[in-house]
Formats: structure tokens, C-alpha cells, sequence
């Protein structure tokens, strides 16, 4: 039954699932089966789950000198691929809970704003990522990656027994028996010698983990052990009888032992069998006491709905997705060199020039920009960029919002829309401003090109977005025909074509908002003209589309309602005076002379302290001698601005002119008179003789 249309723009991942690429379908969009509405596969884990959800408080605490081993997986809640594997990580979690006293898994939110930090300081740069800790920790560390992309569950399985054989004897954890394999004559020796409990023997292949899998599947269970043995030795597998591997030999309390005969050797099959075994149970064992916070009653539905006009774009997605994205995504490469740092110039120079935004969110943009391309340097710290962004420089008139304030691209679940749809907005609103405007970019070295914005966002989805799954999708449908964009307005219409080949894709996935349907966009009522038929079969109008998105994702169609004011006290009022005040910022003159002075003095102070400090750090800096030459200039200078500008406003400023030229005056006025006084004196006393 094909679905109704929808309001707004439906917002889809950047390519967040890894399936094989489609094009937009003219005819209309394929039909989908659709999830259930609270699908179990989202990432928003519960107390129920038989993992451990771990936060910014709780994770240094938990891993540290623990006495199993830890697997965490760092996720974003906003990350398609992430929803998508969260069934997967669940259903491991749940079939490696009797390993939990060797090694424990547990989860990281790095979408959660309280989890920012913390997801820094372990360098998380994509989503999910994978980070196994050893027992006994003593010392913060970022753990050891995964290694290879396969994320199937029974290979990240055999991954954790890998990484539990690489402990040390010293910090193997205590609960973990040996998962090395044993020799025959040890086998041998344990035929002749009594024993209280069972003693089983899984012999298998090199290349096998059955029996390792075995083995921690019953450490929880007492009167039992179980070891593993290698079919190398020929004639001693002949001795016991066993003519195929897996299999398993089994020796009894009573003396008696032999072959177990299973149908399938799996290994569900022999953890199965031996748990069910007379006398053996699981032991009772005291819960581990781990720091983990209570979690927070989950509710399906967010705080506060906000209610918003679909066929209007709003200013706070926009902002808040540039918040997210300077301070948070970005803040995961603690240093941009290379081709990071050109794509992070790049972007912000094309911001700074296309973006529609309030006067104080674009002279912010702006004076990155200028920022930015002052400083020669082949390397930048991220602290030094998010200080100028935070303004921790005081320069006037510039703010960007430090909240997130989803509108238009709110989901009826935290987890759902949110900053992949702001992303796809404001490269969406880029590539328009660039067909509005094809003069912006004039004397910047991207102009003359009608790709530029979309190489830009394929640079920077490759380096920076969070999702790799996502940006490898991205990337293929970008190889696959970006080359053809010859004009600005072809590059609107490429960037439309494939967010709706995206939203074809992933329609029904669990990444759909059922709020919020991923059709075809725009939909019937927005843009009626966008739609024919031809010979009974659905088909865009391209050139009614392009006239459609140069109008949504101009300026004039942009609504500032819930923005945050510079002040960032309180949200902004909702009404007609608040968006003919915020649109007449976008046409105010960015203050006076003097501030502006002062502003480009800070500006210079700020450069010369990242300068200083990588001189001094030895950074690769080109040019040094030159460069050290106007870092003293630029020293002095800030020491004259500090002497004369410091904790003075404009007002004490001027005062202070016009005490210098009343004081000038005054000199002059007492010259002029000591002078004429000396003169006569002279006249007086010195006349001519006769």
C-alpha cells in the first residue's frame, strides 16, 4: 500500500547502509516492507539487555583494573549503521553472557552530548567503533581496535578469544581457564587418576574455535572442566576412536568415559549437552560490582514537540547542525594536517561565503575563514579552532549556539533524524546559495568550479562524518557520477537525485522515523509542478524541481523561530517581531571601525599564540625564519594593543581621545605664552645701545 506523502524534507543517513547502490526510481519508489514502529534492534539499550551501558562517569571506573576483560563498542545514537548493526551487538551480547567473568561487553553513546569528552579522549573518530581493554588495567588507555571490517557475530566472537589469548599469564583474568590446546599425553595421563568432577576433551582442528568457545561457555558451571586437543596426533584419535572433528570425548567422575554422540557437531550442541549433565550446575557467583548509573526510564516520545511549517526551512537545524559539527564531530581529530586540514579550510571558506545565516553565526564563519587562511602552518591543533569558536578571544559580534535545537529535522524518538538530516540541509542550502549566488565565491581559488560544494561535502563526509559505512556509500554514488555535473545547477539537482536515491534505500529500515516516512522529495503538495506522468508511469519535472529547491533553500524561506539569541540565555520567542529582528541582523554592518580594529587584533593575537606555540613545539612550520620574523611583530603589536586596549570600552577609549587632544591643546597654549612672556622679558632687558 504505498504511504501518503509527508511533511518536510524526509532526512536520510548519508548512505547508512552498506547495500548495493540504486538510482531514483522514475516510476516511483519501490515498495518496502516497513518495521515495527519500536523496532528492538535501536540502540537504546536497557537494563534487560545482557550487556553493560556505560557513560562520561562510569567508563574509566569500570575498566580500570577490572578483573575481566572488557569489548565496548562507542556508538552514536544518530548513526544509521549503528542502529542497524545494534540487533547484532545485542544478540553477541546475549550469546557470550556465561563469558561475562572473563570478558564483559558493554556500550558507549558518543551521540549523548554528557558523552562528548569522553569520546574524545578515546579517540573515537567513527561509528561504531570496536575497543578491547585487557584485565588489570592500571593506567588509562584507548584500548586496542578490532581488527578487519567483518562484524558478523560469530567473528567478532572469535576476535574476543583471540584477544583473551593474548593476555599475559599475569593479566589473564582469574575466571578464565587456559584456552590453550593440551597434549595427548596429558589426556592420557587423566585416564588412570580419580576425579570428582567431569573432564571433557574437545578435539578439533587449528584453524577451529569450537572448543575454545566451549570452554568459556562453561566457566560459570561447576563439577566440569573442559579442555581442547588438536587432531595432529593420529594414532592417539584412533586409540579414542574419533574419526571426525569436532568431536567431543568425555570422561566420567564414575571412571567411565567415551565418545558423546551428537548428531551436529556444533557448538551449541556440546555446551548444550554438557550443561545437562547430572550434577553439573552453574555456580553462585556474587554479582560484579561495576559503577554503572541507573539508567533513565526510556520513553518513546520526545520531551517537547515543536510544531513547524514543512514547507519552510528553519534557522536553528541549520545552526545546530554547525554546532555538532564544529564542536562535536570535528573535536574527534585532535589535529588537522594534511588533506584533513585543506577539506576543513575548504569547508569553512565556502560557509563563510554561502551560508544564509545571522550576521554574529556568519562573521564567526568569516573570521575562522580569515583565521584559517593567515596561518601557515602545516598542522593545527583542534583546541586552537574550537577556542576561536567558543570566542574564548572576545571578539564582538560573533556567536554560534552551544545547544542542540532540532525543528524541522526533530524525530519522534531521540535517536531518530536529528544530524544527518541538518547535514543534508546545509549542504543542500550550499549548493542552491552557490547556483543563487555564483560570484560568492569570487578571489577564494574554488570559483569557476560547478562541483565545488559537492567535492567539498565529499571530502569532508570521507574525512570527518562519523559513519564509515555511511561514507564509503556516499563515496560510491559520488564515483559513480559526480564527474557529469558541468553547471551549478546540475550540482543542486545531483545532490537532490541522490538524497532521494538514500531515501528510496533505506525506506522501511530501521533508521526510518515512522513519524517521518523516507519518500520521494518534494512531495506532491509541496511542488505539484515537480510531478508528471508519462505513458501512466511517475516522472520529475527537473526543471520544476530546480525552481522548487532554489526557492525552499533560499534565505527568504528561512523561519527563525526557536534560534538561540547571542546572549544564549534562553530560547528565542516565538513570533513575527523575533524573525524581523534576526532578518534584520542579516543586513546590519558588522560594527563600528574601532571594533573592528580590535577585533582583527585579536584575531592576530590568537594566530600569534598558535604560533608561538608550535615554533616553540617545533612544529612544521614553512618559511620559518620569515614566519618568526612576523611572529615578533605580531608580539609586539598585541603587547601595545594589551597595554592600551585591555578592560577599556569604547567609551573610555574616546575619553581617552579627547583627554590627549585637550592635553595637546594645553602644551600649545602654555608654549605660546611662555614664549611671548620670554620675548617681552628680553625687550625689556636686553635693548640696544645708542
Amino acid at each position: 500500500t504505498p504511504r501518503s506523502p509527508c511533511g518536510g524534507n524526509p532526512p536520510a543517513a548519508l548512505g547508512r547502509a552498506p547495500p548495493p547502490l540504486g538510482r531514483v526510481a522514475r516510476a516511483g519508489r519501490v515498495a518496502r516492507a516497513r518495521a515495527p514502529p519500536l523496532a528492538a534492534g535501536l540502540p537504546r539499550w536497557r537494563r534487560a539487555d545482557p550487556l553493560t551501558v556505560l557513560t562520561a562517569g562510569t567508563v574509566r571506573r569500570a575498566l580500570l583494573n577490572s578483573s575481566a576483560a572488557w569489548v565496548v563498542q562507542f556508538y552514536s545514537s544518530s548513526c544509521g549503521h549503528c542502529i542497524a548493526f545494534a540487533p547484532t551487538w545485542r544478540a553477541l551480547a546475549g550469546d557470550v553472557k556465561d563469558w561475562e567473568s572473563a570478558i564483559r561487553i558493554g556500550v558507549l553513546d558518543c551521540g549523548e552530548e554528557e558523552n562528548y569528552e569522553t569520546c574524545k579522549e578515546y579517540g573515537i573518530h567513527y561509528y561504531p567503533t570496536f575497543r578491547y581493554f585487557k584485565a588489570f588495567t592500571k593506567q588509562f588507555t584507548t584500548g586496542e581496535n578490532s581488527k578487519g571490517a567483518d562484524r558478523e557475530l560469530q567473528t567478532v566472537r572469535q576476535m574476543m578469544i583471540d584477544f583473551l589469548q593474548n593476555h599475559s599469564q599475569e593479566s589473564r583474568p582469574p575466571a578464565c581457564p587456559s584456552l590453550d590446546p593440551v597434549l595427548s599425553s596429558d589426556i592420557t595421563a587423566l585416564f588412570d587418576k580419580n576425579s570428582d568432577h567431569y573432564t571433557a576433551i574437545v578435539v578439533e582442528s587449528n584453524n577451529s574455535y569450537v572448543g575454545r568457545e566451549v570452554i568459556l561457555d562453561l566457566i560459570q558451571y561447576e563439577n566440569i572442566v573442559v579442555k581442547r586437543a588438536l587432531n595432529s596426533d593420529k594414532p592417539f584419535l584412533e586409540k579414542l576412536g574419533i574419526t571426525s572433528v569436532p568431536s567431543c570425548y568425555l570422561m566420567h567422575p564414575n571412571g567411565s568415559r567415551g565418545l558423546i554422540n551428537i548428531v551436529k557437531p556444533l557448538r551449541s550442541s556440546f555446551s548444550s549437552y554438557l550443561k545437562s549433565l547430572p550434577g553439573v550446575r552453574k555456580k553462585l557467583l556474587l554479582p560484579l560490582e561495576l559503577p554503572v548509573k541507573e539508567n533513565k526510564e526510556e520513553s518513546t516520545e520526545i520531551k517537547q514537540w515543536k510544531e513547524f511549517d514543512k514547507s519552510k526551512l528553519y534557522m536553528a537545524d541549520l545552526e545546530s547542525g554547525l554546532h555538532y559539527l564544529l564542536r562535536v564531530e570535528l573535536a574527534t581529530h585532535k589535529m588537522l594536517e594534511g588533506a584533513e586540514l585543506k577539506t576543513f579550510k575548504d569547508f569553512v571558506t565556502i560557509a563563510a561565503k554561502l551560508f544564509p545565516g545571522r550576521q554574529p553565526v556568519v562573521k564567526l564563519l568569516e573570521t575562522l575563514q580569515e583565521w584559517l587562511v593567515s596561518l601557515p602552518l602545516d598542522k593545527i591543533p583542534y583546541d586552537a579552532i574550537l577556542d576561536l569558536v567558543n570566542n574564548k578571544m572576545r571578539i564582538s559580534g560573533i556567536f554560534l549556539t552551544k545547544r542542540i535545537e532540532w525543528v524541522g529535522c526533530q524525530g519522534s524518538r531521540p535517536e531518530l533524524r536529528g544530524y544527518t538530516c541538518s547535514l543534508w540541509k546545509l549542504f543542500h542550502t550550499l549548493t542552491v546559495q552557490a547556483a543563487l549566488r555564483p560570484k560568492a565565491l569570487i578571489n577564494t581559488g574554488l570559483e569557476d568550479n560547478p562541483q565545488i560544494v559537492l567535492q567539498i561535502m565529499r571530502r569532508y563526509i570521507h574525512h570527518f562524518f562519523g559513519c564509515k559505512a555511511c561514507a564509503q556509500h556516499f563515496e560510491e554514488m559520488a564515483k559513480e557520477s559526480m564527474d557529469s555535473v558541468k553547471t551549478l545547477d546540475k550540482a543542486v539537482l545531483w545532490l537532490w537525485e541522490k538524497h532521494n536515491v538514500v531515501n528510496n534505500r533505506l525506506a522501511g529500515d530501521l533508521t526510518e522515523d515512522p513519524k517521518f516516512p523516507k519518500v520521494q522529495w518534494p512531495t506532491p503538495d509541496l511542488c505539484p509542478a515537480c510531478h508528471e506522468e508519462i505513458k501512466g508511469l511517475h516522472s520529475w519535472n527537473e526543471d520544476q524541481v530546480l525552481q522548487f529547491m532554489k526557492y525552499h533553500y533560499n534565505s527568504e524561506n528561512i523561519l527563525y523561530k526557536y534560534t538561540e539569541s547571542q546572549t544564549g540565555s534562553s530560547e528565542s520567542e516565538v513570533g513575527d517581531t523575533r524573525e524581523v529582528k534576526d532578518k534584520n541582523l542579516l543586513k546590519k554592518p558588522s560594527g563600528n571601525r574601532e571594533n573592528n580594529i580590535l577585533d582583527q587584533e585579536n584575531i592576530r593575537d590568537s594566530e600569534s599564540k598558535v604560533l608561538d606555540k608550535l615554533i616553540g613545539n617545533h612544529g612544521p612550520v614553512k618559511d620559518r625564519g620569515k614566519n618568526a620574523v612576523e611572529s615578533v611583530n605580531r608580539e609586539e603589536s598585541r603587547q601595545s594593543v594589551s597595554f592600551l586596549g585591555i578592560g577599556f570600552s569604547n567609551i573610555d577609549m574616546s575619553l581617552c581621545v579627547v583627554l590627549y587632544v585637550a592635553s595637546s591643546l594645553f602644551l600649545m597654549i602654555m608654549y605660546f605664552f611662555f614664549r611671548m612672556r620670554s620675548k617681552r622679558w628680553k625687550v625689556k632687558h636686553y635693548r640696544s645701545s645708542v
